[in-house]
């Protein structure tokens, strides 16, 4: 069993050569010190190190990274998160810039999910926090059952959620791959 987790698609002939996983994620907040303090002091990651700013008279930063070209990034910071792929977060000045966080229905919306080995310790600590929680934890049904979660915002409204299942999920027991999870 353990060896479903070393497959790649790569390994079968698909998809990119020698991808080995995900190193980070990033994504753009309106306060990087909020951030900061957010992801450290209250979901416990770790600030490792920042870059910037960045600016280019020319057209570098539409060219390439798909920003307007007079578009400021302010400052960069990379945060290591236990056991997971590493955050990069981004703090941008720009030209007609959108301020509020996509939903999850629109395109390009998205959440971050952090794996809890205990749901419910993690829900109570967020709410220590003035955390808003959206709902109650959920069980999951059909090849997720055994899981449970639930959605949370960020101070700047950025949808997390938090995810468990310490016994695993059922379409674990006659799936050929399993999902990435952390190792606990």
């Amino acid at each position: 069993m353990a060896d479903r987790w070393i497959h790649s698609a790569s390994d079968r002939g698909r998809g990119l050569p020698g991808l080995a996983g995900v190193e980070h994620i990033g994504f753009t907040v309106p306060d990087l010190e909020e951030a900061t303090r957010f992801f450290v002091e209250v979901i416990g990651c770790e600030h490792v190190y920042s870059l910037g700013p960045f600016r280019s008279d020319g057209t570098w930063m539409s060219d390439h990274l798909g920003v307007h070209s007079r578009a400021v990034m302010r400052e960069l910071r990379f945060f290591r998160c236990a056991g997971g792929p590493n955050f990069e977060i981004f703090e941008y000045a720009a030209p007609g810039q959108e301020t509020r966080p996509p939903r999850n229905s629109d395109v390009g919306g998205h959440h971050l999910a952090f794996y809890v080995t205990d749901l419910d310790a993690a829900v109570a600590h967020l709410r220590r926090h003035g955390v808003r929680i959206l709902g109650e934890p959920t069980a999951s049904s059909g090849p997720s059952e055994g899981q449970r979660w639930v959605y949370f915002l960020a101070p700047w409204g950025m949808q997390l959620e938090l995810v468990s299942y310490p016994g695993g999920k059922r379409y674990e027991a006659d799936s050929p791959v399993l999902l990435w999870q952390p190792s606990v």
